[in-house]
């Protein structure tokens, strides 16, 4: 199986897809998290 993924064309390119959608998640959770925290402090500012 590992194999598979490694060494293929496809089995790198699922990889390649596998990474990049956890990273744009954590990109995304931590951008919404860093919107939100300035909301709630231009809220509290008033």
């Amino acid at each position: 199986m590992l194999l598979d993924l490694f060494g293929t064309f496809s089995g790198l390119l699922s990889l390649g897809i596998i990474v990049f959608v956890i990273a744009m998640a954590g990109y995304l959770t931590w951008l919404f998290l860093k919107l939100s925290a300035q909301k709630s402090e231009e809220e509290d500012a008033r």
